[in-house]
């Protein structure tokens, strides 16, 4: 007999009905068969993917006339790589050139109505400044277009968020993210604020606002303390390095330059290499000998890039602290970036900004397999590069080094000269005598 129900009625009768049954789970198809998958099996059989939409992003710039630093063309590809980084699709862009932002907007009116009327042919999603904007810039900028509006730094911080993989970098990327959301609260509660007045709704948007504010500034302070926490860790292991005696050589230098390759080439470390911004957000640290005794410390970094959230610098305080202990430090330059000298620049402010201004600096000018000689034909090897004086982006006067850390070049005597520079003659007379000992 079918099993039924009551259902009352608001007349009080009483009516049987059928209780629904569960359909049945459509039939997984067997892997190892070769019959119908796909949508041919049948409407059961489709899957559909639960991955959000790529996201589509617009970027905006403004082109200060006589501003030092890197061309804005050339900010705004390198903001491009970001997104795309992030996961996103540039769908187009525009430049504005103007002597200061709007302090309203950031951009002119005429502009922003141009940026609103590109929405329709490109159908983008959101918007993408490459300079820092204010809270209120933003929120003015959401209220104009309608769609989300994120700067330079929410990205770079989104990428970082992406890229953490350790509690250590996790808990600087959380920190510098709080810090930059905690001006910006009001702006989320702007749909309750429009409600004051209201009856039964006075108030609520300033309250959970104050709450909001609350939470994250105990978030923050906790944070804080696990870091602080994390640095004394640090220092625990730099005193037992300085207690060993081995000379420490840190790697530094722009985003994407090729800076774990390097390090991969020189040490063999096994350590993430990507063509990507900011591939490798925790420090890393290998022995690197001659085979006759001598041998000093490297350490990978965080790379720099322009622009960096001021928020993000001062929570990676204790992962930039590994640079302070450095005997030397090895400043890796993608010399194939037509941006080359503008990157180097960002570097060498960034480390005067932490106080490393004094610390003996080696440059090193990478990915030297993708410069062209002057028929215009690829350079094959070391013989047929240029002199590296005269490529050095910051000028002959520094000593550099070319190398290739994917092809190989270089590699040994750029070994041969971090040896010398702490051992001086007596590594190569140890070098002679092991090789002399193996023939």
């Amino acid at each position: 007999m079918t099993a039924r129900r009551v259902l009352h009625r608001a007349g009080g009768s009483k009516e049987q009905a059928p209780i629904p049954r569960k359909r049945p789970y459509p039939r997984t198809p067997d892997l190892a068969s070769n019959g119908p998958r796909g949508p041919s099996a049948g409407a059961r059989g489709s899957l559909h993917t639960t991955a959000p939409p790529q996201e589509r992003a617009y970027l905006v710039a403004v082109d200060q006339r006589g501003d030092a630093g890197m061309a804005t063309e050339e900010s705004v590809r390198e903001l491009g790589r970001l997104v795309r980084t992030a996961g996103g699709r540039v769908v187009g862009q525009s430049i504005q050139r103007r002597l200061r932002p709007d302090p309203a907007t950031y951009i002119g009116s005429g502009k922003l109505d141009e940026v609103k009327e590109a929405r329709e042919r490109s159908g983008y999603s959101m918007v993408v400044f490459d300079d820092p904007l204010s809270p209120s810039q933003q929120l003015n900028l959401e209220r104009a277009l309608e769609v989300k509006v994120l700067d330079r730094s929410a990205l770079i911080l989104d990428i970082f968020a992406r890229r953490a993989r350790t509690r250590e970098a996790a808990l600087q990327v959380e920190l510098a993210q709080h810090e930059y959301l905690l001006p910006r609260l009001r702006g989320q509660w702007q749909h309750l604020e429009r409600m004051e007045g209201a009856i039964g709704s006075r108030g609520p948007g300033e309250t959970q606002l104050e709450t909001d504010r609350r939470l994250i500034g105990g978030r923050i302070a906790r944070l804080k303390r696990q870091i602080e926490a994390v640095r004394r860790h640090r220092a625990l292991q730099r005193s037992r390095r300085e207690r060993q005696g081995i000379p420490v050589v840190a790697i530094v230098g722009y985003t994407n330059a090729g800076k774990s390759s390097l390090m991969r080439a020189l040490a063999g470390a096994d350590v993430l290499a990507a063509d990507a911004p900011f591939a490798t957000l925790d420090p890393v640290t290998r022995r690197v000998g001659s085979g006759a005794g001598a041998a000093f410390l490297l350490t990978d970094t965080v790379g720099f890039m322009q622009k960096l959230p001021p928020q993000l610098i001062s929570a990676f305080r204790a992962t930039l602290e590994e640079l302070e202990q450095a005997d030397l430090l090895l400043h890796v330059v993608d010399v194939t970036s037509p941006a080359a000298a503008a990157q180097a620049q960002t570097v060498v402010e960034t480390l005067a900004a932490l106080g490393l201004a004094d610390v003996p600096t080696l440059t090193v000018l990478n990915k030297a397999d993708g410069l062209r000689r002057e028929d215009g034909s690829p350079c094959t090897s070391v013989a047929e590069l240029p002199p590296p004086r005269a490529l050095n982006p910051l000028g002959p006067r520094d000593e550099a080094l070319c190398t290739s850390a994917t092809e190989g070049w270089g590699i040994d005597a750029l070994r041969e000269r971090l040896l010398y520079e702490f051992f001086g003659t007596e590594a190569h007379a140890a070098r002679d005598r092991v090789v002399a000992a193996r023939e």
